[in-house]
Protein backbone atom coordinates (compact mmCIF):
# COMPACT_ATOMS: atom_id res chain seq x y z
CA UNK A 1 0.00 0.00 0.00
CA UNK A 2 1.40 3.45 -1.34
CA UNK A 3 0.81 6.38 1.28
CA UNK A 4 0.04 9.64 -0.34
CA UNK A 5 2.04 12.61 0.06
CA UNK A 6 -0.55 14.03 1.85
CA UNK A 7 -1.17 11.07 4.45
CA UNK A 8 2.41 10.78 4.84
CA UNK A 9 2.17 14.90 6.33
CA UNK A 10 -0.34 14.12 8.21
CA UNK A 11 1.75 11.29 10.26
CA UNK A 12 4.92 13.11 9.78
CA UNK A 13 3.19 16.11 11.68
CA UNK A 14 1.35 14.43 13.97
CA UNK A 15 4.07 12.04 15.32
CA UNK A 16 6.59 15.07 15.62
CA UNK A 17 4.01 17.06 17.25
CA UNK A 18 3.47 13.94 19.84
CA UNK A 19 7.68 13.38 20.21
CA UNK A 20 7.96 17.16 21.02
CA UNK A 21 5.31 16.70 23.60
CA UNK A 22 6.39 13.62 25.35
CA UNK A 23 10.16 14.13 25.21
CA UNK A 24 9.28 17.51 26.82
CA UNK A 25 7.38 15.73 29.96
CA UNK A 26 10.05 13.86 29.99
CA UNK A 27 13.19 16.31 30.78
CA UNK A 28 10.66 18.44 32.84
CA UNK A 29 10.04 15.63 35.17
CA UNK A 30 13.74 14.33 35.36
CA UNK A 31 15.24 18.12 36.33
CA UNK A 32 12.33 20.20 37.68
CA UNK A 33 11.16 18.97 41.28
CA UNK A 34 7.50 18.83 41.15
CA UNK A 35 4.49 19.94 43.18
CA UNK A 36 3.74 17.36 46.19
CA UNK A 37 0.43 18.18 48.92
CA UNK A 38 3.47 19.81 50.95
CA UNK A 39 5.66 21.68 48.72
CA UNK A 40 5.10 23.73 45.52
CA UNK A 41 6.37 22.91 42.62
CA UNK A 42 10.47 24.12 41.93
CA UNK A 43 9.88 27.79 39.29
CA UNK A 44 12.51 28.00 37.25
CA UNK A 45 12.76 31.65 35.63
CA UNK A 46 13.87 31.64 32.16
CA UNK A 47 12.59 35.39 31.42
CA UNK A 48 12.22 37.04 34.82
CA UNK A 49 8.85 36.64 35.74
CA UNK A 50 7.55 36.67 32.61
CA UNK A 51 7.96 33.27 31.00
CA UNK A 52 8.66 29.95 34.18
CA UNK A 53 9.14 26.56 34.20
CA UNK A 54 7.63 24.09 36.66
CA UNK A 55 6.39 20.69 37.18
CA UNK A 56 2.94 20.66 37.97
CA UNK A 57 0.42 17.25 37.31
CA UNK A 58 -3.08 17.72 35.93
CA UNK A 59 -5.44 15.84 36.74
CA UNK A 60 -8.23 17.40 35.00
CA UNK A 61 -8.13 19.59 31.68
CA UNK A 62 -7.42 22.70 30.62
CA UNK A 63 -6.28 24.64 33.85
CA UNK A 64 -7.50 22.02 36.08
CA UNK A 65 -11.42 21.99 35.19
CA UNK A 66 -12.66 18.49 35.87
CA UNK A 67 -10.05 17.25 38.18
CA UNK A 68 -12.86 17.35 40.93
CA UNK A 69 -15.04 15.56 39.21
CA UNK A 70 -15.88 11.55 40.10
CA UNK A 71 -13.29 9.04 38.59
CA UNK A 72 -16.26 7.37 36.08
CA UNK A 73 -17.04 11.06 34.90
CA UNK A 74 -13.48 12.10 34.63
CA UNK A 75 -12.59 8.81 32.25
CA UNK A 76 -15.87 9.91 29.93
CA UNK A 77 -14.71 13.15 29.63
CA UNK A 78 -11.11 13.20 29.33
CA UNK A 79 -10.52 10.20 27.72
CA UNK A 80 -13.45 8.55 26.10
CA UNK A 81 -14.86 11.86 24.88
CA UNK A 82 -11.66 13.04 23.48
CA UNK A 83 -11.03 9.74 21.54
CA UNK A 84 -13.91 10.13 20.09
CA UNK A 85 -13.04 13.51 19.01
CA UNK A 86 -9.64 12.53 17.83
CA UNK A 87 -10.77 9.93 15.49
CA UNK A 88 -13.50 12.26 14.35
CA UNK A 89 -11.20 14.94 12.87
CA UNK A 90 -8.55 12.19 11.61
CA UNK A 91 -11.40 10.62 9.68
CA UNK A 92 -12.37 14.33 8.43
CA UNK A 93 -8.89 15.11 7.28
CA UNK A 94 -7.80 12.17 5.54
CA UNK A 95 -11.50 12.28 3.57
CA UNK A 96 -11.71 16.21 2.53
CA UNK A 97 -9.06 16.08 -0.23
CA UNK A 98 -9.91 20.08 -0.56
CA UNK A 99 -8.45 21.33 2.34
CA UNK A 100 -5.22 22.95 1.96
CA UNK A 101 -1.86 22.59 3.90
CA UNK A 102 -2.30 25.04 6.35
CA UNK A 103 -5.61 23.38 7.77
CA UNK A 104 -3.73 20.12 7.49
CA UNK A 105 -0.78 20.84 9.30
CA UNK A 106 -3.09 22.53 11.94
CA UNK A 107 -5.60 19.96 12.26
CA UNK A 108 -2.90 17.44 12.23
CA UNK A 109 -0.90 19.74 15.35
CA UNK A 110 -4.42 19.39 16.95
CA UNK A 111 -4.63 15.58 16.80
CA UNK A 112 -0.92 14.84 18.04
CA UNK A 113 -1.58 17.40 21.02
CA UNK A 114 -4.90 15.53 21.84
CA UNK A 115 -3.87 12.11 21.83
CA UNK A 116 -0.16 13.31 23.51
CA UNK A 117 -2.00 14.62 26.46
CA UNK A 118 -4.94 11.44 26.48
CA UNK A 119 -1.68 9.52 26.08
CA UNK A 120 -0.73 11.09 29.33
CA UNK A 121 -4.26 10.11 31.01
CA UNK A 122 -3.76 6.74 30.00
CA UNK A 123 -0.75 5.59 31.15
CA UNK A 124 0.21 8.37 34.14
CA UNK A 125 -3.12 9.49 35.20
CA UNK A 126 -2.40 12.61 35.18
CA UNK A 127 -1.00 15.46 31.98
CA UNK A 128 2.57 17.23 33.12
CA UNK A 129 2.26 20.69 32.90
CA UNK A 130 5.14 22.83 32.85
CA UNK A 131 5.09 26.76 30.81
CA UNK A 132 3.61 29.55 32.65
CA UNK A 133 3.45 32.83 30.92
CA UNK A 134 2.70 36.31 32.65
CA UNK A 135 3.01 39.48 30.79
CA UNK A 136 2.34 41.95 33.20
CA UNK A 137 -0.95 41.65 33.59
CA UNK A 138 -1.83 42.10 30.07
CA UNK A 139 -1.66 38.22 29.13
CA UNK A 140 -1.33 35.82 31.05
CA UNK A 141 -1.26 31.98 30.65
CA UNK A 142 -2.49 28.67 32.81
CA UNK A 143 0.16 26.32 33.64
CA UNK A 144 0.60 24.42 30.01
CA UNK A 145 2.65 22.23 27.87
CA UNK A 146 3.52 21.25 24.82
CA UNK A 147 0.41 19.01 23.40
CA UNK A 148 -1.65 21.74 24.36
CA UNK A 149 0.63 24.52 22.81
CA UNK A 150 0.15 22.51 19.68
CA UNK A 151 -3.81 22.43 20.08
CA UNK A 152 -4.00 26.74 20.42
CA UNK A 153 -1.87 26.76 17.43
CA UNK A 154 -3.68 24.77 15.23
CA UNK A 155 -7.26 26.27 16.33
CA UNK A 156 -5.59 29.76 15.66
CA UNK A 157 -4.86 28.47 12.22
CA UNK A 158 -7.65 27.15 11.10
CA UNK A 159 -9.36 30.76 12.42
CA UNK A 160 -7.20 32.62 10.04
CA UNK A 161 -7.59 30.11 7.56
CA UNK A 162 -11.32 30.44 7.68
CA UNK A 163 -11.15 34.27 8.11
CA UNK A 164 -8.80 34.25 4.97
CA UNK A 165 -11.11 31.99 2.93
CA UNK A 166 -14.45 34.19 4.13
CA UNK A 167 -12.42 37.15 2.26
CA UNK A 168 -12.26 35.28 -0.85
CA UNK A 169 -15.28 34.49 -1.41
CA UNK A 170 -16.35 37.62 -0.89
Amino acid sequence: MKLSKRSIFITLVTILTIAVDQISKIIVRANIIGQTETRASERISLIGDAFIMLNVENEGAFLGMGSDLNPTLRIILLLILPIFVLGFVLRYILKDKNLDNWSLFAFASIIGGGIANVFDRIVRGSVTDFFFVDLGGVFKTGIFNMADLSVTTGMIILVFVSFRKKKIIE
